[in-house]
């Protein structure tokens, strides 16, 4: 009879240690990764809390002047994403272009809200220096897009707007293709809206204004339609992960002590 051949719990203890070093590297490998991965949710938590806590701060705060636009190129989404301004001028109304949206949230119906498919409405704002700012003016469903079926909110003459910053929004990978002839989007791509909407780009601001919710002569555009809720499941996700990695621990160590044992 060889070595081979005796029982496994008969076996020298050194040899039974060494068949765990191959399952103990991979059990550690792993445990490595999930720590790994727990402890990025946390630095995520924190990022995405103070995100929101900086969104809350700016977007509550008393409007201020649009700064002058000698100052717009410094401007940055870190800094001054969200942030409310007021900024005048008159709107290029014939130049008119539109952001695909859906309005509401099926799981909070407002029935004060508009709710489902439609558009943005961005407006040209002509400021007193001849510069351009995009303002969106808010939601309207598919068949109010046309200008001619909401004639009453064609604001004529000098306007205040009152509203948030935006910046321009990356392209998904499955974004629909945009329409620049009719001038219908499916991103919030700043440069490629002023271009269609014939505006010089040194002359426009490299953001947008999001109208607040100050009513609209004939009710359309429905400003105030910026989201303002972010997911933030972070903690979910590193209790998740370490939880999964002290699940490891312990079923590597039952593993380890019935292998020590023969089994």
């Amino acid at each position: 009879m060889t070595a081979s051949d005796l029982p496994a719990s008969d076996r020298p203890r050194a040899a039974r240690l060494k068949s765990l070093v191959v399952p103990g590297l991979a059990a550690l490998a792993a445990l490595a990764i999930l720590l790994t991965l727990g402890t990025w949710q946390l630095n995520r938590l924190a990022w995405k809390t103070g995100l929101i806590a900086q969104v809350e701060e700016r977007s509550r705060a008393a409007p201020v002047p649009l700064p002058p636009r000698a100052t717009w190129a410094a401007m940055s989404a870190e800094r001054d994403e969200y942030r409310r301004v007021s900024v005048s001028g008159r709107f290029r109304h014939e130049a008119e272009a539109y952001l695909f949206h859906v309005a509401g949230d099926s799981r909070q119906a407002d029935r004060n809200r508009p709710s489902g498919q439609g558009y943005f409405v961005l407006t040209p704002l002509v400021l007193a220096d001849g510069s351009s700012v995009i303002v969106n003016r808010g939601f309207v469903p598919t068949d109010r897009r046309d200008p001619a079926s909401r004639r009453e909110g064609l604001a004529e003459g000098p306007v205040t707007v009152t509203g948030l910053v935006r910046f321009p929004e990356a392209r998904g990978t499955f974004a629909a293709v945009d329409d620049t002839a009719r001038r219908i989007f499916y991103t919030r791509d700043l440069a490629a809206i002023a271009r269609a909407q014939g505006l010089e780009a040194t002359a426009t601001a490299p953001f947008s204004v999001d109208a607040d919710a100050t009513p609209v002569a004939g009710g359309w555009p429905v400003g105030g339609e910026t989201r303002l809720s972010f997911t933030n499941r972070h903690l979910e996700y590193a209790v998740t992960w370490y939880g999964l990695a002290l699940t490891l621990v312990g079923v590597f160590g039952v593993f380890a002590r019935q292998r020590l044992k023969g089994r």
